[in-house]
């Protein structure tokens, strides 16, 4: 599937799986050579687009390469050509007398791709189990229910546009819009003013970038903002509490945990963590020498079967003992709340000590709230590692961070606190 984020991809998926076939997501973002790559990790044959996303988001030369790689381009504007009023009418009476769908808990459901930042795009495969049960595990914690109206701007090849965006409003019968881009910032405050949602999904960044477009009525009927992928910053946090009265409630999870792992809800939420884990999922915590915290492992019914690696031939390799690495380095409080402290590959060895990226990411966010920041680690000769930080605010310079360093882990405070 090569689609946009409209009402159609719920169709066209919801058609797929009742005729037994599981379902590639590409991220048109990627360029030809990452989904030549992830075509040929899924073994894809046929990829299911659209002339006019094609056209709109520039895909042409993406569509050749693909063409030439002997893939075949279903396109829905000629399918739904075909699609008559007597198909329709066989189809609706075909659907009402089956009933057994050709799939099981335990079939694969959907194929997600990683960023690929740390090489050639993995394949995650969810099973139909998988996305149930992690559904499920969300609604028995939230009250999510047909009384809310939902509009998501998150991409379906995203697992949060996927799962919480898409198929959890689905499940709950709540009235669901969807918007094909969140990075259109004006519109979706008016898309929300308009469908009176009361629930809305997104990351920090677009939550910020909403906000500030936004009119105060605009989000006058929304009672929580669900934030993932990304930690949430105090200013966002503000933001929304102090220009609309509504709360961000964070949560954590990963594109091969289905995805929701752990979430703050109204009844327990506490800032700066990313709430308890759901209900059936099963931590396990591993000391790594140098780094503050331990990395989380998981396991659960909402697990992924397993990855879809370059040049494994489409050959499925299964999640080794039904336990899952984040790669996330975590503290847990006495009450089971997480905060995420780090990537265990996002740190820097600087003179033998270990920093991370993540906190040079949240001092300069606090620094300039408004900018956009992110961190990477090079070689030094000297230190070994150093690290590189990379914003677009306006006149930044270092004595700014340092200020902003002095006077968040001053002595002084530490005391206060």
């Amino acid at each position: 599937m090569l689609l946009p984020g409209v009402s159609a991809v719920a169709v066209v998926l919801m058609g797929l799986w009742r005729a037994g076939r599981v379902a590639a997501i590409l991220n048109p973002t990627l360029g030809a050579a990452a989904m030549l790559s992830a075509a040929e990790t899924a073994a894809m044959r046929r990829i299911i687009t659209s002339r006019d996303f094609v056209a709109k988001a520039g895909l042409g030369e993406v569509i050749a390469a693909l063409e030439a790689a002997g893939i075949e381009i279903l396109w829905t504007d000629a399918l739904k050509a075909r699609i008559t009023p007597a198909r329709k009418l066989k189809a609706l009476w075909a659907a009402r007398r089956a009933t057994d769908l050709p799939v099981g808990p335990s079939d694969p459901a959907v194929v997600l791709f990683t960023s690929g930042t740390e090489g050639a795009p993995k394949g995650v495969v969810l099973t139909h189990g998988n996305i149930v049960a992690n559904i499920a595990q969300v609604r028995a914690r939230t009250d999510v229910g047909s009384r809310d109206r939902v509009l998501s701007a998150m991409p379906v090849f995203h697992s949060l546009g996927l799962t919480a965006g898409l198929l959890l409003p689905l499940a709950a019968g709540a009235p669901l819009a969807v918007y094909p881009s969140p990075l259109h910032y004006s519109a979706i405050p008016e898309m929300v003013y308009a469908h009176q949602a009361t629930l809305i999904f997104g990351t920090n960044t677009f939550l910020n970038g909403w906000a500030r477009k936004a009119e105060a009525y605009d989000f006058a009927t929304v009672r929580a903002a669900i934030a993932g992928a990304e930690a949430v910053q105090d200013a966002t946090r503000r933001l929304f509490a102090d220009r609309f009265g509504v709360r961000i409630l964070e949560g954590y999870g990963a594109t091969e945990a289905g995805p929701v792992i752990a979430l703050n809800t109204p009844m327990e939420a506490r800032a700066g963590t990313v709430g308890r884990p759901l209900t059936g999922i099963a931590l396990r915590e591993e000391e790594v020498p140098g780094i503050g915290g331990r990395k989380l492992w998981i396991s659960g019914p909402n697990v992924m079967a397993g990855y879809l690696l370059p040049g494994g031939g489409g050959r499925l390799v299964p999640v080794e003992d039904g336990w899952y690495d984040t790669g996330d380095i975590v503290e847990r409080d006495a009450e089971g709340y997480i905060r995420i402290v780090g990537r265990a590959k996002r740190f820097a060895k600087i003179g033998g000590e270990m920093v991370s990226l993540a906190a040079c990411e949240e001092l300069a966010a606090a620094c300039w709230p408004e900018a956009h920041v992110a961190a990477v680690s090079l070689a030094d000769p000297r230190k070994g590692e150093r690290v590189c930080l990379v914003t677009d605010a306006e006149g930044a310079v270092r004595a700014d961070l340092s200020a902003r360093a002095a006077s968040k882990w001053s002595p002084a405070r530490k005391r206060a606190a």
